[in-house]
């Protein structure tokens, strides 16, 4: 079909609106990694906005040094791991059962799955029952408890109800296929488009998760990488407040604390991106595969 003049200004104008987004999207994070490689007065000065100026590893260099951070590392990438299974494997195997119309019992669950949605049980009870559980401190407190989304449920149960029709289950059950058997060889094999997208969702979400350490974590060697970075920040932070304070005291303490106070601004920026970095790694192996796993074929009359 020939292309209209109308057609071409459309997708120009298309382009042009995309990648307007797309700079907006990317220039916060270029200018993070400017800022952990450029020469910190520069950067303070606002000197660096497109290629660095006194281009300077050693922020990264103190990262690599520090047993806090690798250990940091370890520990989100287990919880990440573990949980992403954990929360992934429930979510598939209870939105399947929520899309099945012989689910027996299927609108009392859903509408208990709905309410959690609304209401929680607030803070300290949920504490208290982690500390009855005896979860303190453990690595269960950090995976177990990210068990399922509802959200995320709801759209895998959209999913399979969208891509297998009845009588593909109807035609199983002739060949004398289980319940069981439907799941784990015909449903499960063409999910793989939403098994990565909910991987995606549910391993940035613990990736990024600091706020169930700081509760139920009480030792820092267990700490994970997200809480780390925070108890960082808030240190540099304290220690510029107290740099101002000591300027009043001596000239060359004053600057010797400067100094200081300038590389933890590096290392701040160079921390941001380090615990950005594996998410932004990831995330182009799992897109490659959102557009696996959708239904191939027909069903037979």
């Amino acid at each position: 079909m020939k292309r209209t003049k109308g057609d071409v200004i459309f997708d120009w104008i298309n382009c042009i609106i995309l990648g307007l987004i797309t700079f907006i999207m990317i220039y916060p994070l270029y200018l993070t990694i400017l800022a952990s490689i450029s020469d910190i007065v520069a950067w303070q000065g606002g000197r660096v906005y497109i290629v660095p100026i006194g281009l300077n590893f050693e922020a990264y260099q103190n990262i690599y040094r520090d047993g806090t951070i690798w250990r940091g590392y370890m520990n989100s990438i287990i919880y990440t791991v573990i949980g992403t299974l954990y929360n992934v494997a429930m979510t598939i195997m209870c939105a399947y059962a929520m899309s099945r119309d012989n689910m027996k019992g299927k609108q009392f669950i859903n509408l208990f799955f709905i309410f959690t949605m609304y209401f929680g049980g607030g803070m300290i009870p949920y504490y208290l029952l982690i500390k009855q559980l005896g979860w303190i401190n453990t690595l269960w407190v950090m995976t177990l408890t990210n068990g399922m989304s509802v959200f995320n449920m709801i759209i895998t149960r959209t999913f399979y109800r969208s891509n297998f029709s009845n009588e593909i289950y109807e035609a199983a059950k002739i060949d004398g296929a289980g319940e069981l058997r439907i799941f784990l060889q015909m449903a499960l094999p063409l999910s793989g488009s939403i098994i990565a997208v909910m991987s995606l969702y549910a391993g940035v979400g613990i990736w990024n998760s600091w706020f169930g350490g700081l509760l139920y974590i009480t030792s820092p060697s267990k700490y994970p990488l997200a809480l780390i970075l925070r108890t960082i920040i808030i240190e540099m932070a304290n220690f510029d407040i107290q740099v101002t304070s000591s300027a009043l005291e001596s000239a060359e303490e004053a600057q010797r604390q400067l100094e200081i106070s300038r590389m933890q601004e590096s290392m701040r920026y160079a921390l941001i991106f380090v615990s950005s970095a594996p998410v932004l790694i990831a995330y182009p192996f799992v897109q490659k595969h959102f557009v696996k796993g959708v239904l191939i074929g027909s069903v037979k009359g």
